[in-house]
């Protein structure tokens, strides 16, 4: 069976503190605002969580979504907390000028330059030039119960290459040039609890129908079938979610598509200022 051309997007977060999320993405690990966008009700693919109601989502990042990896900020409006469980382990970024940044902000600096981003996610500083000629972000690392499992839903299933492995860990990839995601395997049961997160990848349209194949194929899950979503006054795109052995959600978002609805947004950094002000008032 044909191989999967895939290309690393993005993970989600739910961010309990939208005012506070905005300061830390922006001011302390140095990102832009890429995009954003209010919906006024629930996601067909739950994107923000199994919630009905109004929502926004932020694209932050360090450069185009076409070229960087980035985080989604999917923000429930009378949702303020979510239990965090033991899924999502971090994100490793390379950048001694974020430590700076932190410091300067009097944002806590816990041991081993690990950042805690409200609602208790952790970003992995390394205490290096952030690359000018790459995107930082470097990895993201979940963690399994079994890594033999994860490793053959997805190096077998999937096709994604492994690029590192030790005796607990694997760091796997579509491309060697982009963000890694890394398995980590951890001696207690899985608890997503309700921040549970999701990461996105994209492929080609006609490769959706290879990856509903082979899930299918290997009895395992599909959350949502291919479906196709709206974002208001930009482009509508096709997806499918699916969930590892562990119930991490996966979504492959067709990449033709996704490349127009994911152009930066110049005005979106001023128009989630002005939704900050509204959540004030």
């Amino acid at each position: 069976m044909a191989g999967i051309n895939g290309r690393a997007l993005h993970y989600v977060f739910k961010d309990p503190n939208r005012k506070l999320s905005t300061f830390f993405y922006k001011n302390v690990l140095g990102m832009k605002i890429l995009r954003h966008e209010e919906f006024s009700e629930g996601c067909e693919a739950a994107c923000n969580g199994p919630y009905a109601n109004r929502w926004s989502k932020s694209m932050i990042g360090y450069g185009p979504e076409d070229k960087h990896f980035v985080v989604e900020l999917t923000y429930n409006y009378p949702i303020k907390s979510y239990k965090k469980g033991n899924d999502f382990i971090g994100i490793t970024i390379k950048s001694k000028e974020v430590l700076e940044r932190a410091k300067a902000a009097n944002w806590p600096i816990l041991a081993g330059n690990v950042l805690e981003a409200p609602g208790g996610y952790k970003f992995f500083i390394k205490d290096e030039p952030q690359p000018s000629d790459r995107d930082p972000i470097e990895k993201v690392t979940i963690a399994c119960s079994s890594l033999a499992k994860s490793l053959d839903y997805w190096n077998g299933i999937l096709g994604l290459t492994v690029f590192e492995k030790s005796e607990k860990s694997a760091t796997v990839g579509f491309k060697a040039n982009e963000a890694k995601l890394e398995l980590h395997e951890i001696d207690e049961p899985i608890d997503r609890a309700e921040a549970y997160g999701r990461i996105a990848f994209s492929c080609p349209f006609e490769q959706q129908l290879l990856v509903d194949e082979k899930i299918r194929k290997s009895n395992n899950k599909i959350l949502t079938p291919l479906l196709y979503l709206d974002t208001p006054g930009k482009k509508t795109v096709r997806v499918i979610i699916l969930a590892d052995p562990n119930d991490h959600e996966i979504c492959f978002v067709e990449d033709e598509g996704f490349r127009e609805l994911s152009q930066v947004d110049e005005g979106s950094d001023a128009l989630l200022e002005r939704y900050l002000a509204k959540d004030n008032q």
